[in-house]
Formats: C-alpha cells, sequence, structure tokens
C-alpha cells in the first residue's frame, strides 16, 4: 500500500482531531469577544477558547469524544478506492493507538469495544467519482453528545410552544426554531446547524449532514434558503439558552439549509445539531503521487490564538472543595456557584452506572465525586496511563439511573454536560449532593487538571467505560442543580420556552 497515502490520511485525521477549521475559529472568537465574561455562559466561553488553543499546542483532541469519523470522498476515474479504504481504516487504527482518536466502535449487543475504532460500520466510508483532477478527501468528526441531539420532524405536526408547523416554508421555519430550543445546552451549545428538507427519511438526514461541510460564512445560492438561513440566526439567539444551556445571548453560532425533492405522501425536515468543537477539514491530493497539494476550510490569516489574557469580574461564588465531602459542605452550594475540586474523583458513565445497580461500586464512592467522562487514555512508554482528553459526557443517559447509585455509594458529586433531570434534582435534595455542568468539549482543559491516574477498575467495558479513580487539581465545573432542589437547567427550559412562544405567529 502507498506510503504516502497513508502518511496524507492520517495527517487529515490528527489536524482535523486537534486544529478547528478557521472558519469555526472565528465564529468561536466572535462569541468569546461578546458574551459577557463574568456570567456563567462567558465563563464557559472563556474555558471553551483556552481549550481550543492547548488542543491545537499540544497536538491533542479537542473533545475526548471524536465521534464516527465519516469520510466524504471524491476521486477521478482510475482511482483505486479499495486502496484509499483500507488506507483509512488502517489510519484509523493507527490514530486511535496514538491517542489521537478515542475508542468508539462498540458492538451494540454485546457492549463489547473493539478498541480500534475499526469494526462494522466503523468508520463511515462515502465515494464519488468526479471529472476534476485530483482527490478530495473530507473528514468530519462529530461527537454522541450532539448526535444525539439531531431531531426529524414529519410535518404536519404540533410543536411545542410553536402550534402546528404545516407543509409550508412557515411550518419548516417552526421546526428549525424548535430544533434549536429542543437541543438546550445539551448539544453543547453554542452550536451549528444543517438542516435537510424533503428527501425520505435516511436522506433526509444525510443532507442535513452535507450542509455541515459547508463554510460558516458562506451565502446559500438559493435566496429562499439564504433568507431562512439568516432569519433563523438572528432569532435563535433570542431564546436565550447560552454557552452550555446556562443562559445568554449566543446560542447558535451558523445555520445551513439544503432541499431534495420528496415523495407526496412525506415531509420531512431534518436537522443535524453540531457542538461548539465543530472538527472538519479536507485535503487535496495528487491523484499519482497522494501528497497533500491543499487543506480545505483553512485560511492563511486564520486566527491562531483565541484565547484572551484578562482581569475577568466576576460575582459567581467559588467553593474550593477536597473529596470527600461532608452534605454541610454540599449545602451550602447554591445552583449558579463555581466548585473548585482537589484530590481524588472517579470516572464513570452508561455501562459503570448500569453496572452499579447490581455490583458494588469499584471503589469507595462515599463523599466522592463520580464523573461523567469517557476519557482517552493509553498507556505511556513506562506503562502508566496517561490521560490526554477528559472532558464530560451528556448526563441525562444516567437519569434512570443517578437517584439510584446516589444512594446506594453515598457519593455527593455528580460531573456532567447538559443537565439532567427530575429523578436526579430529587435525589440530590433528599441525600444532600449536587449536580455539575463542565464545560462540554473542553477535552484538554480537563486533562491538564488530572494529575495522575491512581488506578482503574473494569477495563472489560472499554477504557471510555471502565471507571478510572483521577487525582486531580483545580478541576472547575458550575453548580447547576443543587440540594436544594434548584436546577439552572429547569430555568433556562422555561425562560427560553416562553421566548419560543413569540415565533409561533406564521411569518412566511
Amino acid at each position: 500500500m502507498n506510503q504516502q497515502l497513508k502518511d496524507s490520511l492520517y495527517e487529515l485525521i490528527v489536524q482535523t482531531s486537534t486544529n478547528l477549521p478557521s472558519d469555526v475559529r472565528y465564529a468561536v472568537a466572535n462569541a468569546y469577544k461578546k458574551e459577557d465574561k463574568g456570567t456563567q455562559s462567558g465563563l464557559a466561553l472563556d474555558t471553551i477558547a483556552k481549550n481550543i488553543d492547548m488542543a491545537c499546542s499540544n497536538t491533542g483532541p479537542i473533545c475526548q469524544d471524536t465521534g464516527m469519523p465519516t469520510f466524504e470522498i471524491h476521486t477521478p476515474v482510475g482511482t483505486d478506492q479499495i486502496e484509499m479504504e483500507e488506507a483509512i481504516i488502517e489510519m484509523v487504527a493507527k490514530a486511535t493507538k496514538d491517542g489521537k482518536l478515542r475508542t468508539n466502535s462498540v458492538d451494540p449487543i454485546d457492549g463489547k469495544n473493539t478498541g480500534t475504532n475499526i469494526g462494522p460500520g466503523t468508520p463511515v466510508i462515502h465515494f464519488k467519482q468526479w471529472r476534476k483532477e485530483y482527490i478530495e478527501v473530507r473528514l468530519i468528526l462529530k461527537g454522541g453528545g450532539c448526535e444525539n441531539k439531531n431531531i426529524q420532524y414529519s410535518v404536519p405536526c404540533e410543536l411545542e410552544h410553536l402550534g402546528k408547523a404545516n407543509r409550508d416554508l412557515d411550518g419548516i421555519r417552526k421546526c428549525i426554531m424548535h430544533a434549536v430550543w429542543q437541543a438546550q445546552g445539551q448539544g453543547c451549545s453554542a452550536g451549528f446547524i444543517g438542516v435537510g428538507i424533503g428527501g425520505d427519511r435516511t436522506s433526509g438526514y444525510a443532507l442535513a449532514k452535507e450542509q455541515l461541510f459547508r463554510r460558516v460564512n458562506d451565502t446559500n445560492s438559493d435566496p429562499v434558503l439564504a433568507d431562512l438561513e439568516k432569519y433563523i440566526m438572528e432569532n435563535s439567539n433570542k431564546l436565550e439558552i447560552g454557552t452550555m444551556g446556562f443562559g445568554g445571548g449566543l446560542t447558535l453560532l451558523g445555520c445551513k439549509i439544503g432541499k431534495n425533492n420528496r415523495l407526496p405522501a412525506s415531509f420531512f425536515v431534518s436537522v443535524a445539531y453540531n457542538c461548539w468543537a465543530y472538527r472538519r477539514l479536507g485535503i487535496k491530493m495528487n491523484p499519482k503521487t497522494f501528497e497533500i497539494i491543499g487543506w480545505e476550510y483553512r485560511d492563511k490569516d486564520e486566527i491562531k490564538k483565541i484565547y484572551e489574557d484578562s482581569i475577568i469580574t466576576s460575582s459567581v461564588k467559588v467553593h474550593k472543595l477536597t473529596p470527600p465531602v461532608t452534605e454541610k459542605q454540599i449545602r451550602e452550594i447554591k445552583a449558579g456557584d463555581v466548585i473548585d475540586l482537589n484530590g481524588i474523583i472517579f470516572t464513570g458513565r452508561d455501562a459503570m452506572h448500569h453496572h452499579m445497580l447490581e455490583h458494588d461500586a469499584p471503589f469507595d464512592l462515599s463523599g466522592g465525586v463520580i464523573y461523567h467522562c469517557g476519557p482517552v487514555i493509553n498507556k505511556d512508554d513506562s506503562g502508566k496511563w496517561k490521560i490526554t482528553a477528559a472532558g464530560p459526557t451528556t448526563s441525562i443517559r444516567e437519569e434512570p439511573y443517578q437517584g439510584i447509585i446516589l444512594k446506594k455509594t453515598g457519593a455527593r458529586i455528580v460531573i456532567g454536560k447538559g443537565g439532567m433531570g427530575p429523578k436526579t434534582l430529587a435525589a440530590c435534595k433528599e441525600h444532600g449532593a449536587v449536580y455539575l455542568n463542565a464545560i462540554g468539549g473542553a477535552a484538554q482543559y480537563y486533562a491538564e487538571c488530572i494529575k495522575e491516574v491512581e488506578d482503574g477498575a473494569c477495563l472489560e467495558f472499554g477504557t471510555p467505560e471502565a471507571m478510572w479513580k483521577l487525582r486531580v487539581e483545580g478541576f472547575k465545573a458550575i453548580c447547576t442543580m443543587d440540594s436544594h432542589g434548584n436546577s439552572l437547567h429547569k430555568e433556562v427550559l422555561e425562560k427560553s420556552g416562553a421566548k419560543l412562544d413569540q415565533f409561533a405567529d406564521k411569518v412566511y
């Protein structure tokens, strides 16, 4: 197999995972400058800016959830696509071994992780031929948290706060506005959306994801869709969902819409949500030598550094805690406060929560911290475990388990992203616990807070799903659900829902 082909593909994978494209950098940088840095959303954007710069400097994954690697490839007639597919599979496995991708390929029946990101349907590879004289390979890494906030509407339908969405342009508008609202902070807002109008259920979603390959700053060639994109961008931010769903003026950073013809009986509006860690790049290759002859989504004058050193004046209260913590310490925390953790915390997500329902926790969690995190973790040259990316995963998946686990283990702090539901909120109030929202996607920022991996358990679940005992310093997150029944997520959901009401009247 051609070594240059493998080298070029490997470089694309690494750069996509670690270095945001120019247009996304500009969008995040503009949001960072506009948001009040003394608010919870401002503090979140401050962390995001640091993380983007750190990922580029460290050549480490921007977010630990490197998603389902999806390749869109155009080749001239005569290109050996079988060789290209074999090279992609080999380089995805290598990038996984090197810690640039997380082990994300899991059997849907027995739950076993392949450990290589290779398996049936993984990675996703789409080929098309064209008459141009070069090879184009585009790659998008879309994490599971934002993938779970994708949504498809079959119109006509009834939408909460917006009423009936009919089979017309106004109905499409309502569906898109509802899609932004329902995501809240669970898709790691401020985010981007691709919208597919028409097609069938499968091609509608494919069209929506295809829109995510457009540049953030382009203009739709269809004037009607261009006008709709502008409308959505102007009005989505009026919902004030904000970064991570903390409230604030910046909820959406990009909206791209495409259309396909549909069947008379079907009318679908499909929305693909993408987090702020919008990782997609492309390369152009010489079809004979496979050398990279150009990059897509990179500008010569791109912003190299987003974070700005500044003194942030904030009224947000900060609690410095060293686990294990007492109920008294927990009861002093209010929703909106910042928590600064120093000491031992434990990772635990889907498989671990399910396991702890019927088995004892692998470690003593009394007074401790459960971090919803599936890190990128590998052994270094000395054989010691080293975490290279460790941001939070979406917490709502643990809602069926969390209250039971808090009662059973005595843990008092849960960390994740996107918030949790009424069962967890009630359990926090009953057992004296809090939920902290870490900044989604900030995998490098939190990896730097982890000073040592002290131990690990249940590694048979795969490294993302295992429980890791970590020693941290300066690990900061925002309390969004306290032990007194207060939930910032519930508050923002209700307020943004009330603001969504104003868009129920017909516009188009």
